[in-house]
């Protein structure tokens, strides 16, 4: 069985750093690409992060683009998003989602929220 579990969410000030992580089971995961998506309190999904199997290549939104960082441990079954800089509008829950190798996503975490206030 397929499981995302995220955790590292809280409450943090304008400025301030998280470092999200997304404990993977069940499947290969060194084999996938792996992605950070996110929703804004009445919002959308947001794309935020993503970052490939095998060459590690990573992408970013621009609205995180230089402030968030993704990263993998294979060994571990963890993927990481580091935060830094964060803005008010980075205010949403995170999930981590698992690549179906069609640019969509097959399985998604439970998401952790992130608060960013004063």
């Amino acid at each position: 069985e397929v499981q995302l579990v995220e955790s590292g969410g809280g409450l943090v000030q304008p400025g301030g750093s998280l470092r999200l992580s997304c404990a993977a089971s069940g499947f290969t995961f060194s084999s996938y690409a792996m992605s950070w998506v996110r929703q804004a309190p009445g919002k959308g999904l947001e794309w935020v992060s993503a970052i490939d199997s095998g060459d590690g290549i990573t992408h970013y939104a621009d609205s995180v683009k230089g402030r968030f960082t993704i990263s993998r441990d294979n060994a571990k079954n963890t993927l990481y998003l580091q935060m830094n800089s964060l803005k008010p509008e980075d205010t949403a829950v995170y999930y981590c989602a698992k690549g179906a190798g069609t640019g969509s996503y097959d399985y998604w975490g439970q998401g952790t929220q992130v608060t960013v206030s004063s």
